[in-house]
């Protein structure tokens, strides 16, 4: 028997059912949607009605829709949660991306179930863990390196390892993350994540003073948390290699533009990484993309480019000075004479542009581009703060770029068709059609035709079974064996459409759902393990399933009872040691004293230096 070939899956966000289906065209094997309520982007909620709608449309391209439901549940929500499940299993949805434990008490359909990053899966452990308990895939944090993504594969053998390729990055270990709850009352875990990494601090000594003798000599008060985004697009077949099975771009809060954009350019980069593999691994779904447009990742929204921890500890994790969009760097400014900028610059820009600099405080200034001239450009009329000769500009809009991504039709997906149209001894028509699926169907004419064309028919057949329309389908290769036969041109048409009917009968019969996996976990597995707030205890289901597997429930989650005294409210592999060079274990500290701290109007946080384990704890007082 031939080995299978893995599947290598895209996975796309969306926030609504229009994003979902330009993430489907533009070339995702599979899309994560939030649904009616208990997603962790409490914004990004959408009807039954509508996930039906994306589901009718994803299966027909063997796309698998993925709902999220990774809060943590509360007392009071558990039949609500029991009832939604029940209702998306209806709608044909393939699995759940969850995190409470309570899923896995529920009476529920048998449905498919992914653990969530929320899950906090940072260990082989933990991921053998989630596996035994009946996850058929598992998201790993962000924060994995090559290595760390390969003993996990081998970890759970029985599940696909899920890893995030693109996108922002949490500084914490998702899932740990409690200053939100704890700081500002409202919980990542919650779907409400108010985003305290991307506030502004200043970093101080024990003594409450600034730190004043940075390495760079710039200011102490900066973004001190806000990582700058994940792009692996480059590193797709060492991740597959290493065991990873689906590519998770983030962002269920982008707009559509963005989708598309970032979707077509890791679709393109998957393509690119099968190709190279030499026939190790296939795409998880079917159909050629066409778009109208080149995929730019530059050009959407990002705090500038990482891989992160892929291979090793970098330096740069910050955007430091702005949580925002910069942009492209276009030039910079040769003069300014009668509001007008004169650029040294070889980028073609646009009526309509977005442009940025930072100012001497490193502040990021925006403008609109109101008349662009070759090298000289008119801000719109009433822009202040113009930048100062010398100053580098960005552009963090391309009004073109984005027109042609706004459009219905940046991208159109297709499934390829191969015709063979025949004789058939009785005189009847055959059509014999088979697509990229792997369906295969023969219709035929209900009456006989013998009569000979007084003239050739080949290209009006061809012309005929090529106008697929408004389908989902293309001719990729047509075999007519019927000469000279003369066959009008109504039946052909209608010899056509049962033909593609009977395409989607026979591949909706064909499609199937995965699902759920039985759990293995023994009545012992958890043995020794006491729950504290980290581990997001918010019912009594979850309380249930860790002593029914031998752990002992000392604490709630936070958000049920709030811990007191001094909290850890993050733990990173980010170290703001290393990212100012001043590593206790390796470089010239100076005069950057021991213990740090950061302080904002939201509090003060205390930062733990773990040399021994290479992290960073973030302590706030209660």
């Amino acid at each position: 028997m031939a080995e299978k070939i893995p599947q290598l899956e895209l996975l796309a966000p969306a926030r609504d059912a229009e994003t979902a289906l330009a993430a489907i065209a533009h070339g995702a094997d599979a899309v994560y949607i939030g649904g009616p309520a208990f997603g962790a982007r409490a914004a990004a909620g959408n009807s039954i009605a509508d996930i039906a709608r994306v589901v009718e449309e994803a299966h027909k391209f063997g796309v698998r829709v993925y709902v999220t439901l990774n809060t943590i549940i509360y007392e009071h929500e558990l039949d609500e949660v029991k009832r939604t499940v029940e209702n998306l299993y209806a709608a044909g949805v393939d699995a759940l991306i969850v995190q409470d434990m309570a899923l896995l008490e529920l009476d529920l359909p048998p449905i498919d179930l992914h653990a969530s990053t929320q899950t906090d899966a940072r260990s082989p452990e933990k991921v053998a863990m989630l596996s035994a308990a009946g996850f058929s895939q598992i998201v790993l944090p962000r924060e994995f390196s090559l290595d760390e993504i390969r003993k996990a594969a081998q970890a759970a053998p029985a599940s696909d390892i899920e890893v995030f390729v693109h996108g922002a990055l949490c500084v914490s270990y998702s899932g740990d993350c409690h200053a939100g709850a704890i700081l500002a009352g409202r919980s990542a875990n919650r779907g409400e994540c108010p985003q305290i990494c991307r506030l502004k601090y200043q970093l101080t000594g024990p003594d409450g003073k600034p730190v004043a003798r940075l390495k760079d000599n710039g200011p102490a008060v900066r973004h001190w948390l806000s990582l700058v985004d994940l792009n692996q697009s480059a590193n797709l077949l060492p991740l597959a290699d290493a065991g990873a099975r689906s590519f998770k771009i983030e962002g269920r809060l982008k707009p559509v533009v963005y989708v598309k954009n970032i979707t077509a350019t890791y679709s393109d980069a998957l393509d690119k990484a099968i190709a190279a593999s030499g026939g190790r691994y296939r795409r998880a779904s079917f159909g050629k993309v066409e778009k109208t447009f080149t995929a730019l990742p530059s050009k959407s929204f990002n705090r500038g480019f990482s891989t992160a921890f892929l291979y090793g500890r970098p330096k740069g994790m910050i955007s430091e000075y702005t949580p925002k969009f910069a942009g492209e760097p276009v030039g910079t400014v040769a003069a300014v004479k009668n509001g007008a900028l004169l650029l040294n610059t070889t980028v073609q820009l646009h009526n309509g542009d977005g442009l940025t600099f930072f100012n001497r405080d490193h502040e990021l200034i925006g403008f609109r581009v109101n008349r662009a001239d070759g090298d000289r450009i008119y801000p719109a009329p009433g822009t202040k703060n113009l930048p100062e000769p010398g100053t580098t500009l960005f552009r963090n809009f391309d009004s073109e770029f984005e027109a042609i991504l706004g459009r219905p039709d940046s991208a159109r997906r297709t499934i390829g068709l191969n015709i063979t149209i025949r004789h058939l001894p009785d005189g009847r028509v055959a059509l014999d059609v088979s697509d990229e699926r792997g369906n295969a169907i023969t219709v035929t004419t209900s009456q006989p035709f013998s009569d000979t064309a007084r003239s050739p028919q080949e290209a009006m057949r061809a012309d005929l079974l090529s106008r697929l329309g408004d389908t989902i389908y293309r001719l990729d290769s047509l075999d007519d064996r019927l000469g000279n036969l003369f066959m009008p041109s109504k039946a052909l048409v209608a010899l056509r459409r049962l033909a593609l009917d009977a395409l989607d009968r026979a591949w909706r019969m064909r499609y199937t759902r995965r699902t759920r996996r039985k759990s293995s976990l023994g009545a012992e597995s958890m043995k020794g393990l006491i729950t504290t707030y980290h581990d997001n205890v918010a019912n009594s289901l979850a309380e249930k399933f860790y002593i029914r597997h031998g752990a002992t429930v000392d604490e709630k989650a936070a958000e049920v009872e709030t811990p007191r005294g001094e909290v850890r409210v993050m733990t990173t592999r980010y170290c703001l040691r290393n990212q100012i060079g001043a590593c206790l274990m390796r470089d010239d500290c100076g005069d950057i004293p021991r213990q740090l701290y950061l302080e904002a109007p939201i509090g003060r946080l205390r930062l733990d230096f773990d040399c021994k384990n290479c992290q960073m704890k973030i302590y706030v007082k209660k």
